[in-house]
């Protein structure tokens, strides 16, 4: 998780868990489809009870941490069959219904803290972010931020980034 100013300055960077120990982290892609259907349903339900407790305690820590977030970014979600059972059974599901399930819980947690939820398109955020700090390219500003955060910073850690900076001038 990455939170940035709107001037594109980086305030927090963390590794989150949005399930409890001992809870499968992919149950649409693996867990549940060895189970019965019936299971298979119950399983992604306990997950998901797991992940919306945990990004309203993941959403605290950041509010504690910074105290200027006023809402977040999240990664716009591909349409998916309207229940358990069926994303169960649709291939195309199983390999994102996991990560759908992620972001809706930390939108919902956000949404309850009022904070804004802006949803975003990879292929369009970095220029996006770009026109927002008034900059040709983000690049020398990514390397001056990885400079001063250190590693890890690869792909994922530069779009949230730039979904924060998108999400912060709004």
């Amino acid at each position: 998780m990455v939170t940035a100013a709107h001037d594109g300055t980086l305030l927090d960077r963390r590794r989150v868990q949005l399930v409890d120990e001992g809870v499968p982290v992919m149950p649409y892609h693996h867990d549940a489809l060895q189970l019965p259907v019936e299971q298979g349903v119950a399983l992604v339900e306990r997950v998901r009870v797991s992940a919306e407790r945990n990004a309203a305690r993941v959403l605290d820590e950041v509010a504690k941490a910074v105290r200027e977030v006023r809402g977040i970014a999240l990664r716009a979600c591909p349409e998916l069959p309207p229940t358990i059972a069926e994303r169960l059974k649709d291939y195309r599901a199983q390999n994102v219904a996991d990560w759908v399930m992620y972001r809706k819980a930390l939108a919902g947690a956000a949404e309850a803290r009022s904070w804004r939820v802006h949803w975003y398109d990879t292929r369009k955020v970095l220029g996006a972010a770009s026109e927002a700090l008034g900059v040709e390219s983000l690049d020398a500003h990514f390397r001056e931020v990885r400079k001063a955060a250190g590693p890890p910073w690869a792909t994922d850690h530069k779009l949230a980034m730039a979904a924060s900076i998108v999400a912060a001038a709004r």
